[in-house]
């Protein structure tokens, strides 16, 4: 379909609302049923327009329902009022597996692709160079990397932006502690910098502790900063260190980020000066204790005071909101965005409000441009504080994702020890990845989660394990009958367990859809979950391999359908499938 039943049933019954009211542009407001008893679908878009009216609800919906009945659809099996003037919409069997069909043998026809594309622009991931990647930068990078999958699926232009940390007075303080350690220890950097942690650590007590050093590392960015190239070099050298521990997350995680999607704050260092004479020219700068700020009304602190956007410190430097502007302005300019996303954690809701704010008063950008704020929550442990180690500290990526490797190939080796040993691990390393991927993006994105191994590692409930497991058991129906070269056509609809698992694969597209516009990844994994469910009904109560010929290929046709949606859906969300399990 080139767009969903929803889409579709929207137009149709809005068009007929029009026509029985008189009121022009109404919305059918069509929605998924809720039961199977209200139908498939139900329209609620007549009691607005009657209200509007001063109409009686069911009265115009009989109208409606008339309208809709006169009109040759082959979509529909029947329009029902309920209530006091709701439709209930059922669809035609022989439309679902029309569809459904044409689904089997081209499943890129299972996403329906959008009729304008945009050019989108999302920001996500963005670690700070400075340091190795910890837990706090996992929902970012995962949430970010499922939402432009799903906007590249339905035909979007999407441009990632890893807008990583590599500037500023930390670095300063790296390369003078490269520099020490290169004159005292010469050799022994490559191994030092293998744990950039340990390294961020040691030149940070040095940096608190030897006042003559933090002299040096304040030196160090003013010579950075203007370009000396001994320092440039050396600051380089760190970043290629950084960029190296990045890029073996990114591949652990199957991230689809590269290099040539970095948009290093380095990059806009040349145009903070501009930022700020644009903002000056404005007349949206003023001065407060030396800096350079912006105040807008719309933001004031508990003291009923304005608060401030610091623009340029009083020492002469930048802060992130100047980067931030400028970034704003190369991506509304430069990359022509319709839309620019920001995946970054929900305690930086009020820096983006005022950026945004800012940004719209300084006309920065052009007017079609919209700016969103994909926040996202904290990833807690079982003491409802920020997960962290058992001392205290934060916990590396890296350490997070091998762990829960290590507990999968344990899992794995215990349900089947004879297993061949290379097969098991390379199970252990996909569900153990995916299950710490899908704990994440299973939650509403807003929301904290307690992150919890024995629930994630589980083989039941919406888990990944669970989807992973119900994929490769379908695959394992399949291969039974791949000698037999069955006919791939679904060609009837016996039972009920049948029409619903059609109905929500077909509900697929829809799904994705609702994701590219609204940013919830959730919604596709209760979708997987509900349809992984649905499958499993339908095995127990539709005979397969036991069936007669005809309905054997006929269900077998519809397994391999539910399958191709599963791997569709996974993939989607950074997840790979395993053939056996």
């Amino acid at each position: 379909m080139k767009v969903t039943f929803k889409q579709l049933l929207n137009l149709q019954v809005g068009a007929a609302i029009s026509e029985c009211s008189g009121v022009e542009n109404c919305n059918g407001n069509v929605i998924t049923a809720s039961k199977p008893e209200f139908g498939d679908y139900q329209a609620n878009g007549i009691m607005a327009v009657a209200k509007q009216l001063s109409r009686n609800p069911r009265e115009l919906a009989q109208q409606v329902v008339q309208h809709l009945n006169a009109l040759e659809n082959n979509i529909v099996e029947s329009y029902d009022i309920a209530g006091p003037g709701f439709i209930n919409i059922r669809l035609s069997n022989v439309a679902l597996l029309s569809i459904a069909n044409v689904a089997l043998l081209k499943p890129e026809t299972l996403v329906s692709r959008v009729a304008s594309p945009a050019t989108i622009v999302v920001d996500y991931s963005s670690p700070n160079l400075a340091k190795e990647m910890h837990v706090g930068h996992l929902r970012g990078t995962i949430i970010g990397d499922s939402l432009v999958r799903v906007m590249e699926k339905v035909g979007h232009k999407i441009i990632r932006q890893n807008h990583v940390g590599d500037w500023g007075t930390q670095f300063g303080m790296l390369i003078a502690f490269m520099q020490d350690l290169q004159k005292q220890k010469a050799g022994e950097l490559p191994q030092q910098l293998s744990d950039l942690e340990q390294f961020y650590r040691a030149a940070k007590n040095k940096f608190d502790a030897d006042p003559d050093f933090a002299d040096e590392a304040r030196q160090s960015v003013v010579k950075l900063q203007s370009g000396d190239p001994g320092y440039e070099q050396v600051w380089l050298q760190f970043i290629e260190e950084s960029l190296t521990h990045c890029e073996e997350i990114y591949d652990k995680l199957n991230i689809t980020l590269t290099r040539d999607d970095l948009d290093a704050e380095s990059r806009y260092n040349d145009d903070l000066e501009g930022i700020t004479e644009l903002l000056d020219s404005k007349g949206l700068l003023s001065e407060s204790d030396g800096a350079k700020c912006v105040f807008l009304s719309e933001f004031v602190g508990k003291d009923g005071n304005p608060l401030p956007v610091i623009i340029q410190k009083s020492d002469g430097g930048y802060l992130y909101s100047t980067t931030d502007l400028a970034a704003i302005k190369f991506r509304s300019e430069e990359l022509d965005a319709d839309r620019s996303l920001y995946v970054v954690d929900a305690r930086q809701s009020l820096h983006f409000q005022q950026v945004f704010a800012v940004s719209k008063s300084a006309q920065l950008t052009s007017d079609k441009i919209s700016l969103e704020h994909i926040a996202y929550g904290t990833m807690m442990g079982g003491d409802g504080t920020p997960f962290k180690t058992r001392s205290g500290d934060t916990v590396k990526l890296i350490d997070l994702l091998d762990e829960s490797v290590r507990r999968a190939y344990e899992l794995v080796t215990e349900k089947n020890p004879g297993l061949d040993e290379e097969l098991r691990l390379s199970i252990a390393k996909k569900v153990g990845i995916a299950s710490v991927k899908y704990a994440d993006l299973s939650k509403n994105r807003t929301s904290d989660y307690i992150f919890d191994w024995s629930v994630m590692l589980s083989f039941e409930g919406n888990t990944a394990p669970y989807l992973m497991y119900a994929y490769a058991r379908i695959k394992s129906i399949l291969r039974k009958e791949e000698a037999e070269n069955f006919e791939e056509e679904i060609k009837s609809i016996d039972e009920n367990e049948e029409r619903l698992l059609i109905l929500k694969i077909l509900q697929f597209s829809e799904i994705i859809h609702a994701v590219s516009e609204d940013c919830f990844p959730n919604q596709l994994c209760n979708y997987l979950y509900e349809l992984a469910g649905l499958f499993m009904r339908f095995y127990e109560v539709c005979p397969i391999l036991k069936s007669d010929s005809l309905k054997r290929n006929s269900r077998l046709s519809l397994a391999k359908l539910t399958a191709t949606t599963l791997q569709q859906g996974l993939d989607l969300l950074g997840i790979e499938t395993l053939e056996r399990m």
